[in-house]
């Protein structure tokens, strides 16, 4: 039984390659690159597969769609380039393939890490998420971010952890920060949210104090700390953003 691994990247050259080496154990790996790059990815990817694409950005979930209608197995294993599978993840998955079971995906628990911390706290672990399925039983949901997988049939639950290394540095959270909270803008306006000032007001502070206090973010030390903070600053500017879009219809996107 055959598994695809599935990675997508732009701007990667520098983490793509520990990325892949974690997935030799899968019987072939594709990698679509972001035409956008601008750096050696594609070239570095290509240093490890020949089913490399350099393709033009439609967004995450078609575009991870692409990437999948050109695997070749029934079982796919889709990643991020910032992701790693370690060896005791790899064999559970191969043993977990080779029983005869029902199920038509997995979820894993995630172990991130921030500033180089493993973020143990703030809601952040174990963050399952579910990144090995049947092909023909699963779709990615259309969402500008935080794309999901969208699973018909029963899932199953691995006990190792995959690891993702999220940012290593302030500048790196930053540089994906203006993005993605323009993109999470998008998606709430087009579910039809409304601004109302109380998104400004209060839902920054709630989600500063669920992290750090409620969940515990607190214990994570410093980044605990910034990653709260960091996360409150996300959602204002999330926030004043779908009001920009709904003040000013002739906003340009960037994205």
């Amino acid at each position: 039984m055959g598994i695809s691994a599935v990675v997508i990247a732009r701007d990667e050259e520098q983490r793509i390659q520990a990325c892949l080496d974690s997935l030799s154990f899968a019987d072939e790996t594709v990698v679509v690159v972001d035409s956008r790059t601008v750096d050696g990815t594609a070239e570095a990817a290509r240093r490890f597969t020949k089913k490399v694409y350099v393709l033009e950005w439609q967004g995450y979930g078609k575009t991870r769609e692409e990437a999948v209608a050109r695997a070749k197995h029934e079982w796919i294993l889709w990643l991020d380039a910032d992701e790693r599978v370690p060896s005791e993840l790899a064999e559970e998955i191969l043993s977990v393939l080779q029983q005869e079971a029902d199920h038509v995906g997995y979820q894993m628990p995630r172990k991130a890490f921030f500033l180089g911390r493993w973020i143990r706290h703030g809601g952040w672990y174990p963050g399952y998420v579910t990144r090995l399925y049947k092909r023909d039983s699963a779709s990615f949901t259309n969402s500008h971010v935080h794309e999901k997988l969208s699973v018909d049939g029963r899932i199953g639950t691995l006990k190792n952890d995959i690891h993702h290394y999220t940012d290593d540095t302030i500048q790196h959270y930053y540089d994906k920060w203006n993005l993605y909270t323009s993109l999470a803008a998008a998606d709430i306006s087009e579910h039809g949210k409304q601004f109302h000032l109380a998104d400004l007001l209060f839902r920054p502070f709630f989600m500063f104090l669920k992290m750090y206090l409620f969940r515990l973010g607190f214990l994570d030390g410093m980044e605990g700390f910034m990653l709260a903070v960091f996360s409150a600053h996300y959602v204002y500017a999330k926030y004043a953003k779908l009001w920009e879009l709904k003040r000013d219809k002739t906003v340009k996107r960037t994205f």
